[in-house]
């Protein structure tokens, strides 16, 4: 059963999974996924910080269905909250594979945590929104 993209939003990020990201089952590494993930979380948590950001929680992470070489890797992420220093933001993540009979399926849910950090690596408070 293949599922749609989110409506209306463009993902923050799109990566190939290719062979170099395989364990040897032929699927890929749930640590690349993560790391994707990561990094996708990091561009909204940086845009509402305006500037550097460190990950300081991983709160949840649903692995949905297995990646495979071929899919096209798509993340969503979003803020979900803020806090001081703070910000929580939730990333969705689908593949499209067989462009022949193209498959959409979510594969992934997360939630992690980034914290707005100064030049020294100091947390700082975010600035307002505005």
């Amino acid at each position: 059963m293949s599922e749609g993209l989110p409506p209306g939003i463009e993902p923050v990020m799109r990566v190939p999974a290719t062979p170099t990201q395989a364990n040897t089952g032929g699927d890929i590494f749930g640590g690349w996924l993560m790391a994707q993930v990561d990094i996708a979380g990091s561009i909204p948590a940086v845009l509402r910080a305006r500037g550097r950001v460190v990950t300081v929680a991983v709160k949840d992470m649903t692995f949905l269905k297995p990646v495979y070489v071929g899919d096209m890797v798509s993340l969503y992420a979003a803020v979900a909250a803020t806090g001081r220093t703070s910000i929580t933001v939730d990333v969705q993540v689908y593949v499209q594979r067989n462009p022949v009979a193209l498959e959409t399926h979510k594969i992934s849910d997360a939630r992690l945590t980034y914290v707005a950090v100064d030049e020294k690596g100091r947390p700082r408070s975010l600035p307002d929104v505005g």
